[in-house]
């Protein structure tokens, strides 16, 4: 399990994003709004492609 704390997430907007582009890229996760967190099943390269894909979103996102 990899944590990827995502701190300008705001809204249930921001979640439906983030869901949307990480089921796009293949991902297994879980997004807490209440905590600004990312939560993924998988290794390295899994985290990788998740940030990049937070990025791509507009979003900040930073490794646990």
């Amino acid at each position: 399990m990899k944590t990827i704390s995502v701190p300008d997430m705001m809204c249930a907007h921001c979640v439906e994003r983030i869901t949307d582009g990480l089921n796009a890229a293949g991902l297994k996760f879980t997004v807490s709004l209440e905590k600004k967190l990312v939560t993924l099943d998988g290794d390295e390269t899994a985290a990788s492609a998740a940030v990049s894909e937070l990025e791509d979103l507009g979003f900040s996102p930073e490794m646990q």
